[in-house]
């Protein structure tokens, strides 16, 4: 399966070229009611021209020959809280299943959990249970292999909560909003959030314009949790993630193109599952493996021709990505223009759709 690998060639990529500042009060803790009421800041690259507007109104940027490509993965209660066998509290973010009851996960204090230490488990009211998680493997980059009960995982929402990003500090009423509502395959540690402003309602006027929803699955994992630890990213390693792209899907992508419509890939990880195939072959079982993908300046765009996105944290991969498909400049010009505007950042945030 294609997996582009990173070109360490030509010209250096500074990662402290992708900083700006921001506000922290910027950070959205909580989410909007109701999911499309978050502000939506349009990057029409061809006119070089931005616009303010609301998120719902994203359906008059769109026409029916557009093919519009969501991610239906769906987040796991994935955090689970514990004791070490000397009384400190731990911590486990599952990441994906391996087999045979092992999963890779990034667990906490990772210095003083060894292999062969145990965790007891605390449920979902904190209260001490009898399940044990052992520590199988410490692996280079960070995370572990982890042997779970099988009691724990076929009953994760009974022991673990959703795994929000540790700039999120405010409690999540409803687990629900940290999902899409056209999330339906659980595997992801992390929620694909450009899509947490669709509501069903929205979903349907999109439809009744005549644009064709197509799914794709990735799964986010490890490579959402990596920061950028090197001056120039091309040493920077991406963490594999599975991804699944239906016949139905290449099939809508093939159409599209023939009516002259646009793909538009909603999220980053729609957008890296939409490069990580060859759009020109379209089987039987649809294309599926496991990508690490790393879009960078210079990274030439085969399938996605617009990219609905939210606001990304400074110096990350996922700026990396986005000015990518827009310019480095064009993006840095955006984000003071969201900040100035005083729009909501990160997973909670409002969103940007760059045409």
């Amino acid at each position: 399966m294609p997996s582009q690998p990173h070109n360490r060639a030509g010209e250096p990529i500074l990662i402290s070229d992708y900083d700006y500042e921001l506000p922290s009060e910027l950070i959205a803790q909580t989410p909007l009611e109701p999911r499309d009421r978050s502000r939506l800041l349009v990057l029409d690259r061809a006119r070089n021209q931005l616009e303010h507007r609301i998120f719902r109104d994203i359906i008059e940027y769109l026409t029916p020959e557009d093919l519009l490509v969501v991610n239906d993965s769906r987040v796991i209660p994935a955090r689970l809280h514990g004791w070490r066998p000397t009384g400190g509290q731990a911590e486990i973010l599952l990441l994906r299943p391996l087999g045979e009851g092992c999963w890779e996960a990034l667990v906490r204090p990772g210095r003083r959990l060894k292999p062969g230490s145990e965790i007891v488990l605390a449920d979902r009211q904190g209260e001490r249970t009898d399940a044990r998680v052992e520590i199988v493997e410490r692996r280079p980059e960070g995370s572990a292999v982890v042997a779970l009960p099988d009691a724990v995982a076929e009953q994760l929402s009974a022991f673990g909560e959703m795994p929000l990003p540790p700039y999120i500090h405010e409690r999540l009423a409803d687990p629900e909003r940290y999902q899409t509502v056209y999330s339906r395959i659980e595997g992801s540690a992390a929620a694909p959030t450009a899509g947490l402003h669709f509501t069903p309602e929205l979903m349907a006027g999109i439809r009744e314009r005549g644009v064709r929803i197509a799914e794709v699955t990735l799964h986010v994992g490890i490579g959402t949790f990596q920061p950028v630890k090197v001056d120039d990213v091309r040493e920077h390693e991406m963490h594999a993630e599975w991804f699944h792209v239906p016949p139905e899907t290449l099939a809508a992508i093939a159409e599209a193109r023939a009516r002259g419509g646009r793909v538009i890939a909603v999220g980053t990880t729609s957008c890296r599952t939409l490069e990580s195939i060859d759009p020109h072959r379209t089987r039987a079982e649809g294309q599926s493996g496991w990508t690490s993908l790393f879009i960078t300046p210079g990274f030439q765009f085969q399938t996605v021709d617009a990219l609905v996105t939210n606001f990304h944290l400074p110096k990350s991969t996922l700026m990396l990505m986005v000015s990518a498909f827009a310019g480095r400049e064009r993006i840095l010009d955006a984000y003071a223009e969201a900040v100035t505007n005083r729009y909501r950042f990160f997973s909670f945030g409002d969103a940007m759709l760059i045409l």
